[in-house]
């Protein structure tokens, strides 16, 4: 069976059509089909069956699924192995975070990862939803909870923490806030309700507001309305210390922990090389988190 077979196998699978895995292979979808029925003829088996939804596994193909992300796997490690970078990650990883982590964490925690593996790179999709890993939106996944189904590893990676915020200037002009009843006759920032795609982040439920004023699926186009001095909001610790002006309010009557974990497929744990990578996030993440909510802290 031929490797490179197995790797248009694995694009079409995630991909669920042969234009996307093209478009991911660098190739035209065509050459991708033809692949494609010259491996299902040397397995004897078909591998797909075309739908309206686009190219689904079949029976043959999910059984097949597992081996090829398998072989994967030991390609990456034997690369990595005769690369000559003795002790360094090599190769290209996708990280999918929600926004926030991606906006404020990531960047930090990323750079130093490069620069401690020159030969690495590092690829963050960051998207206010749930990913999906088994169509390979990314490598591994930072999440706000812990999934409940599905052949995954997880691993939480630090815990983090929220705080009600506002701008100098807003409340320098609007009613001072003394209690948690008293944001009722403020304007407040948040997630717009229908859009709110984990109940980790349903965060005002717990302060007694009901009415978003200002409203985004964004973690960080809600915080650059605080910045602007548009209202109130619950904030990430972590993102205030880009905020000049931003301050806590409150911040011994509610504060609120949360964790990001992080998300990976089961058969991953076998790679030493996405274990280590896993690993340096860990260590990464909650060493920022720290410095950051000190920084916020500190000023408030």
């Amino acid at each position: 069976m031929d490797w490179d077979d197995l790797r248009i196998f694995l694009a079409v699978a995630r991909a669920e059509s042969l234009s996307g895995a093209g478009r991911g292979l660098k190739c035209d979808a065509a050459t991708v089909g033809r692949r494609v029925a010259r491996l299902e003829e040397a397995m004897g088996a078909q591998l797909f069956v075309k739908s309206p939804q686009g190219y689904a596994l079949t029976e043959a193909g999910a059984r097949l699924l597992p081996h090829a992300e398998r072989a994967e796997q030991a390609m990456a490690g034997a690369s990595e192995e005769l690369s000559g970078r003795a002790g360094h990650l090599t190769g290209s990883v996708r990280i999918g975070a929600p926004d926030g982590c991606a906006n404020y964490l990531l960047p930090q925690v990323c750079k130093a990862i490069a620069d401690a593996n020159p030969g690495l790179e590092i690829q963050v999709v960051a998207l206010p939803r749930v990913f999906n890993l088994s169509k390979r939106e990314a490598d591994m996944a930072i999440a706000v909870s812990p999934p409940s189904a599905g052949r995954l590893t997880v691993q939480k990676l630090t815990d983090y923490h929220l705080s009600l915020a506002a701008h100098r200037d807003y409340l320098a002009t609007h009613p001072p806030v003394t209690s948690l009843a008293e944001l009722r006759g403020h304007r407040m920032i948040g997630y717009i309700p229908d859009m709110i795609f984990d109940k980790e982040l349903d965060y005002f439920a717990e302060t007694g507001c009901e009415t978003v004023t200002l409203g985004s699926n964004s973690v960080s186009v809600q915080t650059q309305m605080v910045r602007a001095g548009a209202g109130m909001a619950i904030v990430h610790d972590f993102a205030i210390p880009f905020c000049p002006g931003v301050c806590r309010i409150l911040p011994e009557a509610f504060r609120l922990t949360r964790a990001f974990w992080l998300i990976r497929h089961a058969d991953d744990r076998r790679s030493e090389r996405l274990n280590r990578l896993a690993e340096a996030l860990r260590i990464g993440l909650r060493d920022e988190v720290n410095r950051l909510e000190t920084l916020a802290h500190e000023a408030t």
